[in-house]
């Protein structure tokens, strides 16, 4: 994890961990459809009124029990955060979800895009009439990395924590695998185990799997609590029609 050059507070940023309770699937699919329908309904009027600006969904290749996708979405204002939030969880559909929520800021760092060394193609968008294709995109591989600094980590130096070697290792696995992309948030509210989320992906899973075992190497890897899950992006076309 690198360290913060600023903090965007331009925008806010809901991280969001979701997914469905059993009791969604002891439901018809008639009903089931009755439901989605209001609920997709209410968050584009949500996405109108307060000018979404981002709207991106992961489907964990592992789900962890209820949860099964990560989001990021983006307004320009907190009152659009929390409009989003309120809607998600408004009955009936709301009713049935698994939700965890948390309110972020994007992490912006001047050397962020110089370790991206193939982009990923814009998704476009579908046509309005198109029926949206809800299923992953498997070009990618995306690690979705949840991390802190532990306390010790601020009473030694950058060369005791070995901070210059484990960018020129996390640069050299950029360079090597193909990185498409690289961006941060950091909690406006901390937890925990963990204060920030990245979003790192790669065209293989040969890339992920080698930036997972270089975060981790001695002595860097001691001095910070990290999660990872392994995930696709979701459905990147039907969303992107979101965005205001």
């Amino acid at each position: 994890m690198a360290e913060v050059t600023s903090i965007d507070t331009d925008s806010v940023v809901v991280l969001f961990k979701g997914g469905r309770l059993p009791a969604w699937h002891a439901l018809s699919s008639e009903v089931q459809d009755a439901y989605a329908r209001k609920h997709v309904d209410l968050m584009l009027s949500v996405a109108r009124r307060h000018r979404l600006m981002r709207l991106e969904g992961f489907r964990l290749m592992a789900p962890q029990r209820r949860w099964e996708r990560f989001w990021v979405i983006e307004f320009p204002t907190m009152a659009g955060a929390e409009a989003w939030i309120d809607a998600e969880i408004e009955p009936p559909y709301g009713t049935y979800g698994y939700h965890d929520y948390f309110v972020s800021r994007s992490i912006r760092r001047n050397d962020m895009s110089s370790w991206v060394t193939r982009p990923p193609a814009d998704p476009g968008q579908a046509d309005q009439g198109e029926p949206p294709a809800l299923e992953v995109d498997r070009n990618s591989v995306v690690v979705l990395l949840f991390g802190r600094w532990l306390p010790e980590a601020d009473i030694v130096t950058l060369e005791e924590r070995g901070d210059h070697e484990h960018v020129a290792l996390m640069q050299s696995v950029a360079r090597d695998h193909g990185l498409m992309r690289m961006e941060a948030f950091q909690l406006i509210g901390v937890q925990n185990d963990w204060h920030r989320a990245w979003v790192i992906e790669f065209p293989t899973i040969e890339g992920a799997e080698a930036w997972i075992e270089t975060e981790v190497l001695l002595p860097h890897g001691r001095f910070s609590n990290k999660e990872f899950h392994l995930a696709r992006k979701w459905a990147p076309r039907y969303f992107a029609r979101w965005v205001q």
